[in-house]
């Protein structure tokens, strides 16, 4: 390997394409951001991930080489077979993403799930440093985590991970056609539209309703206390189970601080009884979480292949 060799990470969101090119110091060379196009269909989708890598492509100084490509999708996902089962935002059913991908640039790619993704940054890089035992738990359009487990990222058959789906105790239908799942009730967009239904009063987001929870609207305090409630749940059952050290809070929730967190360890060890309670700590990295560790992703597979 030489100095100047890069990958690219490309994290294919719900809405937006994150891409970068990542050094094996893990340092971010370029980006690039263009819309994933997820309504428009799965073709689209899939031309704006090779026109994303192609962008970085065009971009490369000289002195660069390109050795792989790492991706992130949202969904189930398949990580050893390199297959996106399913995605409810993006739309596509046991597409082979990576063998498509890797026949139209020629090199060895790498697929993941984008909350496993950011939860190897997250181990590497960010506030999960130092644990072997821990989970990273993204609260945003939708509810996911990854879990690492002596040091391992758990995958589980692309099934690992999949807290937003665990019924919770109330009845709120879910996109999914389930019941009472952890991401109907605690999403950011979960949320914001339980106020609206419950108010009548349109908010623009999670954040409006943060605002009101501060300001002292009962009817934020509820939404808010229940989404905690269906977290600190989901929480305790994960890190009870694989005994975490440290949970690592990402995603647009986040951005709430304590007004989510200090709740959260507090219902959290509350429902562990006996039992280690995590550490519960912000994530560090950020919206670039994914994009990082799907360029981890990348690297890891190039260095499996050289090997």
């Amino acid at each position: 390997m030489s100095a100047h060799d890069v990958v690219f990470g490309v994290d294919v969101g719900g809405t937006v394409i994150k891409s970068a090119t990542v050094d094996s110091e893990y340092s971010v060379l370029d980006r690039e951001r263009r819309p994933t196009g997820a309504g428009l269909g799965t073709d689209v989708v899939f031309t704006n991930i090779m026109e994303s890598i192609h962008a970085l492509q065009s971009r490369l100084l000289g002195d660069c080489r390109l050795v792989g490509v790492g991706v992130a999708v949202t969904g189930i996902v398949d990580d050893v077979n390199g297959i996106a089962i399913h995605s409810e935002n993006v739309g596509w059913q046991n597409m082979p993403l990576r063998s498509m991908i890797a026949e139209e640039i020629g090199l060895p790619v790498g697929l993941g799930h984008d909350v496993r993704a950011g939860t190897l940054a997250e181990s590497r890089m960010g506030a999960g440093r130092g644990f072997s035992n821990m989970m990273f738990i993204a609260i945003g359009t939708g509810v996911s985590a990854g879990i690492l487990v002596d040091g391992h990222l758990a995958y589980g058959d692309g099934y690992a991970g999949e807290v937003g789906h665990v019924n919770a105790g109330l009845d709120e239908s879910c996109g999914c056609g389930g019941s009472g799942c952890v991401e109907a009730i605690a999403s950011a967009s979960a949320v914001a539209r339980r106020y609206s239904r419950l108010t009548g009063i349109d908010v623009e987001g999670a954040k409006e309703v943060a605002d009101r929870v501060v300001a002292g609207d009962p009817s934020a305090i509820r939404v808010w206390d229940e989404a905690i409630g269906a977290l600190a749940t989901a929480m305790a059952w994960t890190g009870g189970v694989v005994g975490c050290e440290a949970i690592v809070v990402g995603g647009g929730m986040a951005a709430a601080g304590e007004l989510l967190l200090a709740p959260l360890r507090e219902q959290t060890r509350r429902n562990l009884n006996i039992l280690r309670c995590p550490e519960i700590i912000p994530a560090q990295l950020g919206d670039e979480s994914g994009c990082l560790g799907a360029a981890m992703i990348g690297w890891d597979r190039h260095r499996s292949e050289a090997a």
